[in-house]
């Protein structure tokens, strides 16, 4: 797969000089200047690779290095990029192929070295396009999907002999999401860009434009921006920017003036980062379920390299995590137990190893984690290979130590997580273990190839459910104003909402500091409502009355209890569910889902919950005190 990443572009009139220097205090051009401070504006959004294109002359210069920006910086003061009218420059999350500098973008096409080409998101047919032009001779630099675009634009544009057209004669074939940029040495006066499902806006400047993955990238420079619509093709020169769709009309982009300030920008015009990403989920669970399927509809999993004789001999999976990653496991726990009749156990990764856990080649360890760094989560995956166990990662960080350190991996493509709390790095986690549960049963036989199918369709319906939540925040932002002074929220769960209960109570605990707990429903009368008191709140994720046996009556039965107890009930239930209305002091609806994947959603308002909480307590909810956005230390 592709990249999640920053881009940047630019196009102006060449300014003096001989050499460009990655400060605007160098005697150079402008295009270096305006691309390397849009890479540091975009260094918010997480990265393990960075690099500059510009044409310069008849050739295409390219200065790339994988880590940090600084070492493009020096590369870039040893080895200056010429004066340059136009130039692309990209910071790269690496999704596909290790963060190298070989894989860092720009990528060179053709072998004239007069096409440079980035590239943001995912090629999925890449595989058959990458042998296609192997066979007619192609070497590749790199292991990137990206790469093979670069080619093919290269052959296009012999062909076309202008960068718009070859573009638009390219993206026809591209399956997945892109956006794509290049320039060309014969036509150094422009940049052409085109994007599918993945973002792109034009910035205006006065005898220059830009292009960006974001407004943040340009926006020390110009605060009028063109939005670009789905799949469209734009070029932009010095004086012009034109648009066309992939089919070739044009196209007249909404002109709008961004009012954010830089550190705005980065956010996306959201107050926090954390908001943000409870707005990115829909994206973060669509692009983790993005080509996971043959033609023919069979779940492929193409990270997952273990034998299939040996995958179908496990006899017991444990989930190894901690904090919101564990719940993602307790989550998935009951989705692998009911769709592959295995028995799973989840485990806190720091307790792990040190209880001597029964472990053989028959057991199946699969280590969440969303930064692949997580200390006590290694010790614990070293510690199972070390019992001759096989490991699956579940990760959202490529390159990183614990997808290497294991057998196999499937990522998470979630985008960078900057806040501390995790928010879209968990639905993408329980998405990605409801892959391997289906993909285990579809190998193992417990499903049949439609039953999978079906479920798969399921999967493939929540974003557009988690946008309607979305959509609908208002009301749960009130509440949690309309509570600012409430020192303790309980929330209960039973079945998969038990640990979604769990994981509202930890981010009210991140981020509000306040007491939370998530208690299972049916423990309540063991001991529990004790703690129930007049006007105490509690959360109740009910279940769908269609669901599994009778849960919801009795989830509903908990829920008259703490009532009469004075509890003040905030009730998470299916659209439709009229039988909680008379027991609650507010109901929050999601859309209906099968049971096994309603935490996706159910969630969600616990997530706006809190961050509106801390919010308006003055809190600042993407770094609360204490934490760090990964524990690299046991």
């Amino acid at each position: 797969m592709g990249d999640m990443c920053g881009i940047v572009a630019y196009v102006g009139k060449p300014a003096n000089g001989a050499s460009a220097k990655p400060d605007a205090s160098a005697q150079g051009t402008r295009a270096v200047e305006v691309v390397y401070a849009g890479l540091e504006r975009l260094e918010y959004r997480g990265y393990d690779s960075a690099g500059i294109a510009v044409v310069g002359g008849d050739a295409v210069e390219v200065r790339k290095k994988s880590g940090k920006i600084v070492n493009l910086k020096a590369e870039l003061t040893a080895d200056p990029l010429p004066v340059a009218s136009a130039g692309i420059g990209h910071t790269r999350w690496a999704t596909h192929g290790a963060p190298t500098d070989a894989n860092a973008h720009p990528h060179r096409g053709g072998t004239d070295g007069k096409l440079a080409l980035i590239h943001n998101g995912i090629i999925e047919n890449y595989a058959p396009l990458r042998a296609q032009l192997e066979a007619g001779g192609v070497e590749f630099a790199s292991q990137t999907d990206s790469e093979v675009a670069a080619h093919l634009l290269a052959k296009a544009y012999a062909k076309t002999g202008d960068l718009t057209t070859a573009m638009q004669s390219i993206v026809a074939n591209l399956e997945g999401a892109f956006t794509l940029l290049a320039v060309h040495a014969d036509q150094p006066d422009r940049v052409v860009g085109a994007r599918r499902n993945s973002p792109l806006v034009v910035g205006l400047g006065e005898g220059e434009n830009y292009l960006g993955s974001d407004v943040a990238a340009f926006i020390d420079y110009t605060r009028e921006a063109l939005e670009l619509g789905q799949d469209e093709i734009v070029t932009i020169t010095p004086d012009s920017v034109e648009v066309i769709t992939f089919a070739g009309e044009s196209v007249t982009p909404r002109q709008y003036h961004v009012d954010w300030d830089a550190a705005a920008a980065q956010k996306d015009g959201y107050p926090s980062f954390m908001e943000k990403e409870i707005h990115e989920q829909p994206k973060a669970v669509a692009d983790t379920l993005l080509g996971r399927t043959t033609p023919s509809g069979e779940l492929k999993l193409d990270e997952l390299h273990i034998d299939p004789a040996l995958l179908r001999s496990i006899d017991k999976i444990i989930v190894v995590a901690c904090g919101t990653a564990a719940y993602a496991g307790q989550v998935a726990r009951y989705a692998i137990e009911h769709w592959c009749r295995i028995p799973t156990e989840v485990e806190l990764a720091h307790e792990f190893r040190y209880r001597d856990p029964v472990l053989n080649s028959k057991t199946l360890v699969v280590s969440i984690s969303q930064s692949g760094e997580t200390m006590d989560t290694l010790m614990a995956v070293r510690h199972a290979r070390e019992q001759g166990a096989k490991c699956v990662s579940i990760c959202n960080t490529r390159g990183s130590t614990i997808p290497r350190e294991s057998d196999a991996v499937i990522y998470t493509n979630a985008g960078p997580e900057i806040a501390v709390a995790s928010t879209k790095a968990f639905l993408a986690q329980i998405t990605a273990c409801y892959l391997l549960g289906l993909f285990l049963a579809q190998l193992r036989g417990n499903k049949y190839a439609d039953e999978v199918g079906r479920i798969l369709e399921d999967l493939q319906a929540i974003p557009a459910k988690i946008q309607t939540v979305l959509d609908n925040a208002e009301q749960v932002k009130q509440i949690a104003r309309d509570m600012e002074s409430t020192q303790s929220v309980l929330f209960l769960g039973r079945h998969v909402g038990y640990p979604v209960a769990m994981e509202g109570a930890l981010k009210l605990k991140e981020i509000a500091y306040i007491h939370a707990e998530g208690f299972a429903a049916g423990e309540l009368k063991h001991g529990p409502i004790a703690l129930i008191d007049e006007g105490q709140a509690v959360f109740v994720i009910v279940p769908s009355p269609h669901g599994r046996d009778s849960l919801h009556s009795k989830v509903v039965s908990n829920i008259q209890e703490v009532r009469a107890r004075g509890a003040r009930t905030l009730v998470i239930a299916e659209e439709g569910d009229e039988s909680v209305k008379a027991y609650a002091e507010e109901v929050i609806y999601v859309p209906k889902s099968p049971s096994l994947l309603a935490p996706l959603l159910g969630v969600v308002p616990l997530q706006i919950f809190s961050c509106e909480l801390a919010t308006a307590k003055g809190l600042d909810v993407d770094q609360p005190r204490n934490l760090a956005k990964s524990v690299t230390v046991e």
